[in-house]
């Protein structure tokens, strides 16, 4: 309790800041995969699996790539104005969401919203580094950690009660996003990094490309990030690609029987229709399994070394999620969560820990600031493999419209996704759920499993190889 009582105020309000903020985040972003591809009479946009891998992919991707850009920004104009900006142009966003419905606009639209937390991102993660200290650093960061699981967690659960107005997903956001600015007023500037006020903005901006490009120079750094890229390409499957793949394919009655039987709330409250359970109820795990286990987690690999932990991590966590795609059954389903979640424990923190240690002494802040690289690049390889190659392998609405051709099949234009496949079930005498597990057992989408199994493998054995090179 003492060494709580060593953090400032603007430690605490930074930290409520991104509870909130990632609160408003995973409330909307959870459901994203379903909204873009959901079918209308349930709120969702119909888009295709490649536009939905384009949008969620590039546009994440940008998020990622900008702060670089905005940290400079934010150490020019003040973190405060900044993060009051950023707050703006995340709450405008998710009012304005709803109203578009085309996919250029709700690309453009995402791509806002993403300046917006690229704005947030550096001057929260600043702040708190500059109001901790060598001493009481540690626990700092471990619960600002904390307050982005607990804010991942528990944002999803409050959208996915007006699931059925998806709407109200973004208004939600919107209205934790204007709490923010409330917040704000108690926030203090912490000291910012000194600049040279005689460079415009624009020749910073130089400056910090220049900068990227003497990264590059660095072969060992270079081929590490571009090793981590793999795994993240992998990990991002749970926010691209799972909620998707359980919608269409896993049989959640099981599930939904156990709540509606002991716990009424969940069945009640976390479902589109009777014997089903939403699919983002179902990946949210992930984060409850990471408030759960990450402390006993954390201290099984703390005196391992940065390389073995991550190899471990990724090798588990592309196991876990190869296996989130591999069975209808839900249980089995979440079981591959939770291995998935240890292994994501085990591996991510590891890997800002290890660029830190090989960064030489005078370019550590260099160092990390470039660490956003993999998971760019990460996310533009997600957004092809949950899109893409998501649709040729695994996506239902393909599937039901090829064997709806194969079989001569005439249905009327105009239903919406969920229309159209109870019709072909009618069409041939058979119940929704019997006609899914008819295409499962023809067209075999579960062979994804192997295309994220040999990404997170490939990411491990890569790591494996590096660390023996590297060690000599």
């Amino acid at each position: 309790m003492g060494r709580l009582n060593t953090f400032p105020r603007t430690f605490w309000v930074a930290n409520t800041l991104e509870l909130f903020e990632r609160w408003a985040w995973y409330g909307f972003f959870m459901l994203f995969a379903n909204y873009l591809t959901g079918s209308s009479d349930l709120g969702g946009l119909e888009f295709s699996q490649s536009q939905k891998g384009l949008i969620m992919g590039v546009g994440t991707g940008i998020l990622y790539f900008l702060p670089v850009l905005t940290g400079a920004i934010a150490d020019r104009y003040g973190y405060k104005k900044v993060l009051a900006l950023a707050f703006v142009i995340y709450a405008s966003a998710f009012i304005l969401f709803p109203q578009f419905s085309s996919f250029g606009a709700v690309f453009g639209m995402y791509i806002y919203l993403a300046v917006g937390a690229a704005l947030f991102k550096p001057v929260i993660s600043a702040t708190i580094a500059k109001t901790t200290n060598e001493k009481n650093s540690s626990i700092g960061f471990g619960i600002f950690y904390m307050m982005v699981n607990i804010g991942a967690f528990i944002g999803p659960l409050i959208t996915l009660l007006f699931k059925g107005d998806s709407q109200y997903i973004f208004y939600i956001s919107a209205g934790i996003i204007l709490l923010n600015l409330v917040l704000l007023v108690f926030y203090n500037e912490p000291p910012r990094n000194e600049v040279n006020t005689k460079e415009s903005i624009w020749q910073t901006f130089g400056t910090i490309f220049r900068n990227m490009g003497s990264i590059f120079k660095d072969v060992k750094f270079l081929v590490f990030l571009l090793i981590v890229a793999g795994f993240w390409t992998m990990y991002n499957q749970l926010f691209f690609t799972l909620p998707v793949f359980i919608s269409q394919w896993v049989d959640t009655s099981v599930l939904y029987n156990f709540f509606d039987t002991y716990i009424p709330f969940v069945s009640a409250n976390y479902s589109p229709a009777p014997g089903v359970l939403d699919a983002e109820f179902i990946t949210n795990m992930d984060a409850m399994f990471i408030i759960m286990f990450q402390l006993v987690v954390s201290t099984i690999v703390m005196r391992m070394k940065p390389l073995k932990s991550m190899m471990s991590g990724f090798l588990v966590c592309a196991i876990g999620m190869a296996l989130t795609l591999v069975s209808q059954n839900v249980l089995f389903t979440i079981v591959a969560i939770l291995i998935f979640g240890l292994g994501e424990m085990a591996g991510s923190p590891k890997i800002t820990e290890y660029i830190g240690r090989i960064a030489p002494p005078d370019k550590k802040a260099l160092y990390m600031g470039y660490s956003f690289i993999p998971v760019f690049i990460g996310n533009i390889l997600a957004g092809f493999i949950s899109g893409n190659v998501y649709q040729a392998m695994s996506d239902k609405v393909s599937f039901t419209e090829q064997f709806v051709a194969e079989k001569g099949l005439q249905i009327a234009d105009g239903l919406s996704t969920n229309a159209y496949f109870e019709e072909v079930a009618r069409q041939v005498e058979m119940t929704p759920q019997a006609l899914t597990n008819l295409l499962w057992d023809t067209y075999h989408p579960s062979n994804l499993w192997m295309v994220i199994l040999a990404i997170g493998v490939a990411a491990a054995f890569a790591l494996y190889v590096y660390d023996r090179v590297t060690s000599k």
